[in-house]
């Protein structure tokens, strides 16, 4: 399940992303989102977890949750159409 992770820290990276989220399940894959011409982060990023019982586990545990001074919005991601 795509799990949608708002307001982070500039400095937080895919590592330290999959570190939040390990302890409530598998984590697939993490994407923090950069800008592509300066290379800073967005603030935005996913996480890709193994069940969906382990991610609604993380997003209710997560959200809201303060990390390096800045409160967490974590919710499902929203796929669009492609």
């Amino acid at each position: 399940m795509k799990i949608f992770v708002k307001n982070l820290d500039k400095d937080i990276n895919e590592l330290q992303l999959e570190g939040l989220f390990t302890p409530f399940g598998e984590v697939l894959s993490t994407k923090v989102v950069y800008d592509k011409i300066t290379w800073e982060s967005k603030g935005f990023a996913f996480v890709d977890m193994a069940k969906k019982t382990e991610a609604h586990n993380a997003i209710e545990a997560l959200n809201g949750k303060e990390v390096n001074g800045r409160e967490l919005l974590v919710q499902i991601a929203i796929e669009g159409n492609r």
